[in-house]
């Protein structure tokens, strides 16, 4: 009698198991729904669920050829561009007037990118489905949670409702990827539900921002969705021309911006700050004034207080002319490689850059730890859900009568 084989019980794989499914469900689940009720819920869960994921990985051995993959990354035109622009930052140190203040920042910088390496290298090269459909059911259910929250102007754990913010803003950037895992799967009717939440959700925000960034990413998905190279080409040199020629803004949106909002308005005042600093200090666009001094400057008169907040704004005002190019090649090579994804996902991506990038050139505070954290997690919820597309068809089963 010939006894049935079984399966080897192998207690570090289902170790593994049992913590990726962890670290994704933290990462998927319970990062956008914690957002909307405490500040410090990103940057608290989402280390913890790299820690989870890379702790998986070494336990099942998933993580092979990391350091042919971390080459590759390094060696590209992208990595390179953002490898100048870190070392940049670093030398700004030197000239900087808030030494102790702008080595904190690059600290912290320098961690959140160590943690999007060790996350990249951790996600294995196939994705269970099951873990992936964690993501839109955490964003739906942050999404219809944040309407009554909005509506209240904020809970009981947040009365000035500044979690709410960027709970929502969190909620917005999270929302791409879910859209393109739904409809990756062709659930495009969830899909269409998830979008009109989160929708409902950014407009009944106050600020305005959660919706602006929506609406930037949403005219790039479609774009992107029409033809995934002019999508991609048109939003890499839009987002890297304004960057790279931000220094002109002022002197060529004032006149349009008197226009619109009048001579005393708070946005034309900023402009006129902005340009007066550019003439002032003309040569300090080549290396800029040191990290940490457009936010660190305004509390002690280095800046004036109604200088404008904005990604433009701080990247030439800190890192100069060396810091925009470096990160000008970075985002538009950034965005050309999401054109050689699968169409169903490429749109998404776009539209997750272009969400971003609006937000940070209408004011959010991207110099925040927090800031850095949700770019991350970002990154690498896309990175899942590209290794999620392995199979996008369930296996027929053939039926053959043995005679």
């Amino acid at each position: 009698m010939v006894r049935p084989a079984f399966r080897t019980a192998n207690p570090s794989a289902d170790a593994a198991a049992m913590l990726r499914r962890l670290g994704f469900a933290i990462l998927f689940f319970a990062v956008p729904l914690a957002a909307l009720f405490t500040r410090r819920a990103l940057v608290v869960m989402a280390p913890l669920a790299v820690i989870l994921l890379v702790l998986a990985s070494v336990l099942d051995g998933s993580a092979r050829h990391a350091r042919e993959k971390l080459a590759a990354l390094m060696t590209s035109t992208g990595g390179m561009a953002g490898l100048v622009l870190l070392s940049w930052a670093a030398l700004s140190l030197v000239w900087t007037p808030f030494l102790a203040e702008a080595s904190e920042r690059l600290f912290n910088i320098t961690g959140m990118i160590l943690m999007g390496l060790g996350g990249y290298l951790a996600v294995p090269e196939r994705m269970r489905s099951a873990n992936l459909y964690l993501l839109p059911v955490g964003v739906g259910l942050a999404a219809l949670i944040s309407i009554p929250l909005a509506l209240e102007g904020g809970s009981r754990f947040d009365p000035d409702g500044l979690s709410l913010e960027r709970g929502m803003l969190m909620l917005v950037l999270l929302f791409w990827p879910a859209l393109a895992w739904l409809h990756s799967r062709g659930r495009n009717l969830e899909a269409i539900g998830l979008a009109l939440a989160v929708a409902v959700s950014s407009l009944l925000t106050q600020g305005g921002l959660p919706l602006y960034g929506l609406a930037a990413g949403a005219i790039v998905f479609v774009l992107t969705a029409v033809s995934a190279g002019l999508g991609a080409r048109l939003t890499g040199l839009v987002m890297a021309g304004l960057l790279l020629l931000a220094p002109l803004v002022p002197f060529l949106a004032k006149p349009l911006a008197i226009a619109l909002f009048g001579a005393k308005a708070p946005v034309t005042a900023s402009i006129e700050v902005w340009r007066q600093i550019i003439l002032g200090e003309p040569l300090r666009l080549l290396t800029g004034h040191g990290l940490e001094t457009a936010l660190r400057g305004r509390f002690v008169g280095l800046v004036p207080p109604n200088a404008p907040s904005t990604l433009l704004f701080e990247v030439w005002y800190e890192l100069g002319l060396v810091g925009a190019v470096a990160g000008s090649i970075l985002l538009y090579q950034a965005a050309i490689r999401a054109k050689n994804h699968r169409s169903t996902v490429a749109p998404s991506i776009m539209a997750a850059f272009a969400c971003a990038y609006a937000l940070g050139c209408l004011g959010i505070g991207t110099a925040q730890v927090w800031w850095f954290t949700a770019l991350v997690v970002l990154v690498l919820i896309f990175v899942a859900i590209d290794r999620g597309q392995f199979r996008t068809t369930r296996p027929k089963a053939i039926l053959r009568n043995k005679l």
